[in-house]
């Protein structure tokens, strides 16, 4: 799924190139994918953190705290450019879970054609934003147009006008061509599913907030937001030891769930919670779906912290995997291991890049 942006109808004219931009909010991750024939080759990636862009938080509804971030994003957009060496212009950006509120609805049989009229229709009733203030964009993920017996069910994803304008302006500012925006749980199913007929689900902890998304045969049909955050169990640590947070942020990283002790005991206060969530989610759709998901892919950079699979994996009784985004993709081999260190926290913006090229062969 994408919002298009200006898209140039003459096909030949499309790069064989795509910059997938994830902009966090503790975080900006570029990188660079070209496409020759079936195959596809990472060509060069970025990363930088910064405090300032948690505490500026580019990925708010606040008009004015959005729209003042917008130069200094690019110009961090700009120096990751740089630094990676990474000269293509055309550009997907993924919007956050902050930015895009998603719904989803049944409509009766219809055409392919008449599709558009009606999801405009009954969009309104179910998205609690204004409407003429929003851009909208709509997935079918079930049924069969033209089949007079086949209801269908459409994903809407909607995100308010203003955002879409002020990511517009922050590619532009950047040197960037804003080819598509697309939402990061799109980006994340892309990269992460690897096989068309695939049942899983997708647990994404990110700085700030987190998402548990169901993909079923290979198409995302749900997707929920939850307020864990790795911040939080930085904060909680940091709490619980009396310690600044920076170094509660490194006793995370290197100690996790791995012992018994006061670090295990404040982080399992925010995860038990959360992995109840996650429950919810699966059964909910369990019982909606008569069938069980069996498969729990955890990205994200929050998804690193040491023995979170495990216990995850022991808790929720599924299979818990940290999956490879950039397998498939060529990549040079004295770098592999590198790439699946942070293949968490790459999923998105391998997924945006991927989504240009793949809207190429359409």
């Amino acid at each position: 799924m994408k919002f298009p942006v200006n898209l140039d109808f003459f096909k030949f004219l499309l790069p064989k190139k795509f910059v997938g931009v994830d902009i966090g909010t503790s975080s900006i991750k570029i990188v660079e994918i070209s496409r020759w024939g079936g195959g596809r080759t990472l060509e060069n990636y970025g990363e930088i953190e910064s405090k300032s862009l948690f505490e500026e938080q580019f990925n708010t509804f606040d008009k004015n705290t959005h729209l003042l971030s917008e130069q200094f994003v690019a110009k961090v957009i700009k120096a990751v450019l740089k630094e990676a060496g990474i000269d293509t212009k055309s550009a997907v950006f993924s919007l956050s879970g902050f930015s895009t509120f998603f719904t989803s609805f049944d409509l009766p049989p219809m055409t392919k054609k008449e599709i558009p009229e009606a999801v405009k229709f009954t969009a309104p009733k179910h998205v609690p934003l204004p409407i003429q203030e929003t851009t909208l964009d709509w997935y079918l993920i079930e049924g069969e147009p033209g089949n007079k017996k086949s209801h269908l069910k459409i994903l809407v994803a909607a995100i308010p006008n203003e955002v879409v304008e002020s990511y517009r302006n922050t590619a532009k500012e950047a040197g960037l061509e804003l080819y598509a925006l697309e939402s990061e749980v799109f980006g994340m199913a892309r990269s992460v599913i690897k096989k068309d007929k695939e049942n899983a689900c997708i647990v994404n902890i990110g700085a700030q907030s987190s998402s548990v998304s169901i993909v079923e045969n290979g198409i995302l049909k749900k997707s929920y937001s939850s307020e864990f955050s790795s911040n939080k169990m930085t904060h909680s640590i940091a709490t619980s030891l009396n310690i600044e947070k920076e170094e509660a942020e490194k006793i995370k990283k290197k100690e996790g769930l791995k012992k018994e002790g006061n670090v295990k005991s404040s982080l399992v206060i925010l995860i038990d919670p959360f992995l109840t969530e996650i429950k919810k989610v699966l059964s909910g759709f369990g019982r909606e779906k008569e069938m069980s998901i069996e498969k729990i892919y955890l990205t994200g950079g929050g998804g690193k912290l040491p023995g979170l699979k495990e216990y995850m994996n022991e808790n929720l009784g599924k299979k818990t995997i940290i999956p490879n985004v950039f397998s498939g993709i060529l990549t040079p081999p004295v770098i592999s291991e590198t790439l699946k260190e942070m293949s968490p926290r790459f999923s998105v913006a391998v997924g945006a890049a991927l989504q240009g090229l793949e809207s190429q062969n359409k």
